[in-house]
């Protein structure tokens, strides 16, 4: 793939971003030679390969999902200037 001052024009049109015309054949080089590392990348052989999100093997350390604190809205709500059953109350702010 190549990417030509043309195609260089519109991405930076299309990412709003003011490019002089003496700038744009530099960033199409540029743009190529990342095209190009991408491409060299995509032909290494990654049969076999796991996966990971990290160099180190990890283990999940799950843990119960159970509420530990709470139970006590009306301590909450002591102080609050407005409230409805068990929640605050707060005036409506969109039409």
């Amino acid at each position: 793939m190549s990417v030509d001052e043309k195609t260089v024009r519109r991405i930076a049109t299309l990412a709003r971003i003011g490019v002089r015309e003496e700038e744009l054949p530099a960033l199409a080089k540029e743009l190529n030679t990342i095209i190009g590392f991408v491409e060299q990348l995509s032909e290494v052989d990654t049969e076999g390969v796991k996966p990971f999100t990290s160099p180190v093997e990890n283990t999940m350390r799950w843990r119960e999902d159970a509420v530990t604190d709470g139970g006590y809205a009306e301590q909450v709500l002591a102080n609050a200037p407005a409230k409805d059953d068990e929640y605050f109350a707060v005036p409506k702010v969109v039409e």
